[in-house]
């Protein structure tokens, strides 16, 4: 009705002036008088100004009396406390202390390799032997020669104890003796280097060089065993949560590739920053019960950095910026029964997001209703109306 009404007086105000403004701007050119000319456009002006403000008082008075009129639909959802959880979201790699290539401690032919990839073995047992290259026969030699001189020591000993003999003959015997019960001690330290044992229980992951091959002491690999027990991510964390990030502070973990997740803690924060990236280690404990996860894995890490027990968050989307660069948002106050309300722009200060949400730290409190639906197309002081999706 509004729009009928104004088009209506629009066209009798136009109607009635309409010839005699026609007649009288052509009678004014047909005279080329510049100044009678320049006279009626005056007049002209000022009769558009004055039905300009006649129509804007029009329009007041209908906006007022319309019962008809048009009220934005919104939707709001109440500004609640709540626990609210940040987390840093960073990549890293699987690792394990015990990921271990054996290298040999003594020269020669790798006669017997007694495991097989895959295999489970313990602490201490032996997975292979080198020839000793007759370090076995000079054993054998120096323990007869221990002997000797051994039965030779007590011979000169009870002597001595008696004595008869010379104290240089003792102390000769004596000495002789040690030598030769080193000189075995030193040949048996050299025959058991030939043993290849493991380091650590775990399970053979490769065997390196075949039975037969001539192997170099600290030179050839032999073996790599691995222990998948006590797995860990190692991952670099900016300097800037250094005072966040510590240890135990909860870790949601996921392997991509294994379409696993798991929750655990950060076992590690290392002290060191290094200069190149402005970086700290972090190490993450991870459970491997069932032995599916394997060093060098690819792991996304969500580190909970900081938490707040009594948050208030909001949609990301609602948030408009003014010219001042200072964040927005409306809140419906003064709301009636049936669901009008005015809508305020409130100023905020935001913390940290999450999502698609974020942190409210200033300009609204528990309980606000907060327009969400609606948000961008409202205005200061405008009467809306909330839709209630309960009672549609």
């Amino acid at each position: 009705m509004k729009h009928i009404f104004s088009l209506l007086l629009i066209s009798l105000l136009i109607t009635s002036c309409g010839g005699e403004k026609s007649k009288s701007v052509e009678a004014v050119i047909e005279t080329e008088n510049l100044e009678d000319i320049r006279k009626k456009r005056g007049e002209v002006v000022a009769k558009q100004q004055e039905i300009a403000e006649q129509l804007k008082q029009l329009d007041a008075k209908i906006a007022v009396l319309d019962s008809t009129k048009k009220v934005p639909l919104i939707t709001t959802f109440t500004a609640k406390q709540e626990v609210f959880n940040h987390f840093l979201e960073l990549q890293g790699n699987v690792s394990t202390k015990n990921n271990l290539v054996i290298f040999p401690e003594y020269s020669g032919i790798l006669t017997r390799v007694y495991v097989t990839e895959g295999q489970k073995v313990t602490k201490g047992q032996t997975l292979a032997r080198i020839d000793d290259g007759g370090m076995s026969q000079q054993l054998a030699q120096a323990e007869i020669q221990a002997n000797l001189a051994k039965t030779t020591f007590e011979r000169q000993e009870r002597l001595w104890g008696q004595k008869i003999g010379s104290e240089i003959q003792y102390l000769q015997a004596k000495s002789n003796y040690e030598a030769q019960s080193q000189a075995v001690n030193q040949i048996k330290q050299q025959i058991g280097k030939t043993i290849v044992r493991a380091p650590f229980t775990g399970t053979i992951d490769d065997i390196i060089t075949e039975q037969g091959s001539v192997v170099g002491a600290g030179q050839s690999q032999l073996i790599r065993i691995v222990n998948l027990d006590n797995m860990y991510i190692e991952t670099d964390v900016p300097e800037r949560y250094i005072s966040n990030v510590t240890k135990d502070k909860n870790v949601e973990v996921e392997f991509p590739i294994l379409g696993k997740k798991m929750n655990t803690k950060v076992r590690q924060a290392g002290d060191f920053i290094n200069p190149t990236n402005r970086t700290f280690k972090v190490e993450i404990g991870v459970p491997n019960k069932d032995r599916s996860i394997k060093p060098n894995l690819t792991a996304k890490v969500k580190i909970n950095d900081y938490t707040n027990a009594e948050a208030l968050l909001i949609p990301q989307s609602i948030i408009s910026e003014n010219a001042n660069g200072e964040q927005y948002i409306y809140v419906v106050n003064n709301k009636k029964e049936n669901g009008e309300g005015v809508a305020e722009r409130v100023i905020i200060e935001t913390g940290k997001t999450q999502g698609d949400v974020i942190e409210v730290l200033k300009g609204i409190k528990n309980g606000s209703e907060i327009i969400q639906e609606g948000a961008r197309s409202v205005k200061n002081g405008q009467t809306v109306k909330v839709l209630d999706y309960k009672n549609e």
